[in-house]
């Protein structure tokens, strides 16, 4: 009877480096391995990712080669020659431009003593702190220039110009005015939010949007008349939009409100639809001045203003534009720009077809 065969598996000549590299590996931050001739030893899949470019296999290269960033060089050779562990913030700028913060420990193994640094990326939460430290300086200076005109007018109301028959309603007029423009902003932060965590519930039905463009237009006529802006409608009187009709018609109010007060004296807004590959495209024209483009990029951020002065000529609370464009991302649409300088802007809403 002839014994079986089994397979032989190859001997691992170097267990300790593959238990090593199985470790490294199940870790998501990038981790490198360097030995005191500053040498990669070991690098995991995640650090091939972030830092291999078109450079090939991490292992065996020097760290200059891979990262050219002397802090960290030195934050190497420091934990080596202290035997204690460094940590640090580096910039790297591979396909894209990313933050890391470093931690940096000594460790012994077979051929001595390495370092061994693990790479956490916090470049989007650096990106979030740096959108929640604009918002707060916003939402400070929005707020603190209505509430100090107030504060103004009512000390001088309690200065005696109370008594003043001719300016004390108009000095109340402001107050008020600066009153509701507070209200405006808190209400359209709260609508934001709520939008933006996505506790909006959507009722999407078959609109018939040349009603809503009327109604609109009624409701927007007084501003109109007072710029000798020309509102017209071409949309037809049978064209539907898959929308829920409370934010549809909100996310409209928007668009044509900017394009009135951006317009030029004497110009024109248009609401047109058309429909491409499956999609409704709903747009409001204007012929105001233009965007230039470096700032169509970013039209759509919160309380980012092209021209402040004129924003606040004309009102508006800096949040119309970003709720529109998070309102549109939950229809599953999305909301686009396009503007030529002297000529005019469009906003474009796209919509799955009803």
């Amino acid at each position: 009877m002839v014994a079986p065969t089994t397979e032989r598996k190859p001997i691992d000549t170097n267990p300790s480096q593959s238990i090593l590299q199985g470790i490294l590996n199940s870790s998501r931050e990038a981790i490198l391995v360097v030995d005191a001739s500053m040498r990669i030893t070991a690098a995991n899949a995640s650090a091939q990712e972030a830092f291999a470019r078109q450079n090939g296999p991490l292992d065996a290269r020097r760290l200059s080669e891979i990262i050219r960033d002397l802090n960290l060089h030195e934050g190497f050779q420091k934990t080596l020659t202290e035997n204690k562990p460094t940590d640090l913030r580096i910039e790297f700028t591979g396909a894209e431009k990313r933050i890391y913060d470093v931690h940096l420990a000594p460790i012994d193994l077979e051929d001595g003593r390495h370092t061994i640094g693990v790479f956490y990326d916090i470049t989007q939460i650096e990106r979030l702190e740096r959108v929640r430290q604009e918002f707060l300086s916003n939402i400070s200076h929005e707020l603190r220039t209505p509430l100090t005109s107030i504060i103004a007018y009512v000390e001088t109301l309690e200065d005696g110009a109370i008594d003043d028959r001719e300016n004390n309603r108009r000095f109340l007029g402001v107050i008020r005015r600066n009153a509701e423009r507070m209200n405006g902003l808190i209400a359209d932060i709260a609508e934001l939010s709520l939008i933006e965590t996505g506790n909006v519930s959507m009722d999407v039905k078959n609109v018939k949007l040349s009603s809503v463009v009327n109604d609109i237009y009624v409701s927007l006529s007084s501003r109109a008349r007072a710029r000798n802006v020309e509102l017209i409608n071409t949309v037809e009187s049978d064209v539907s939009v898959a929308a829920d009709p409370m934010r549809f018609e909100q996310m409209l109010t928007n668009l044509i409100d900017n394009a009135i007060k951006f317009n030029r004296e004497g110009g024109a807004v248009t609401v047109a639809y058309s429909e491409s590959e499956g999609k409704s495209l709903v747009s409001v024209a204007d012929t105001g001045e233009g965007i230039v483009p470096e700032n169509l990029q970013r039209i759509f951020e919160r309380f980012y203003r092209i021209d402040r002065g004129r924003t606040r000529e004309v009102g508006g609370t800096g949040l119309g534009l970003a709720i529109v464009k998070h309102l549109a991302r939950l229809h599953g649409g999305e909301v686009f720009v396009t503007s030529t300088l002297g000529r005019g802007t469009i906003f474009t809403v796209e919509l799955p077809t009803a």
